[in-house]
């Protein structure tokens, strides 16, 4: 299909529908068809070159997993092909968000705990500190920090969704820093 495909309604809906039923070809057109201008609002939100690649193909991986979920009758297919894209884009701006906070919090801990094992005086202040947090937050800062528990196995084990739990101990971190500061 070498032939330039059309980016009016009719000409990618045709391509969107024969992509829902496996036709590679058809897929390939609907790629060449709207890539840049999918990668254009990709690029927008993401202000990443290497990320929006990434973001690009993961939002065609998704189209092609969910061609036969779009419906006509909804609107243009340009707009919910702008709209996976759109919503991979910010997905992906809130995993490194999340990421760049564990890392932090990672790091906090260490900090905090470091000079604990030596010390035991500030063994004591962080017993203090740990006592002073809820009991659940307690728990999953333990587990997560000093067994190696992942957010997805504490989402698991206290019923929680994995957001409330990422949340819950980006909290705690802080909460145990102010307090070995203010000891």
């Amino acid at each position: 299909m070498n032939q330039r495909v059309s980016t009016d309604g009719s000409s990618l809906a045709v391509l969107l529908d024969a992509t829902s039923r496996g036709d590679r070809p058809a897929f390939r057109a609907l790629y060449e068809a709207t890539a840049p201008k999918l990668f254009a609002i990709v690029l927008r939100i993401t202000r990443s070159r290497p990320m929006a690649e990434e973001v690009l193909q993961e939002t065609f991986i998704k189209i092609w997993q969910n061609a036969e979920r779009y419906m006509p009758e909804s609107g243009q297919p340009m707009a919910w092909l702008a709209a996976i894209a759109r919503n991979r884009a910010i997905d992906r701006l809130r995993s490194e968000k999340i990421e760049r906070n564990r890392a932090d919090d990672d790091q906090i801990l260490e900090r905090l705990v470091a000079p604990a094992a030596g010390d035991p005086a500030m063994r004591q202040a962080l017993g203090t500190c740990l006592k002073a947090l809820d009991e659940e937050s307690r728990d999953c800062v333990i587990l997560a920090y000093c067994s190696g528990f992942s957010r997805e196995e504490l989402a698991e084990r206290f019923g929680r969704p994995v957001g409330t739990i990422k949340t819950l101990l980006h909290r705690s971190i802080k909460q145990l820093r102010a307090c070995l500061e203010s000891e």
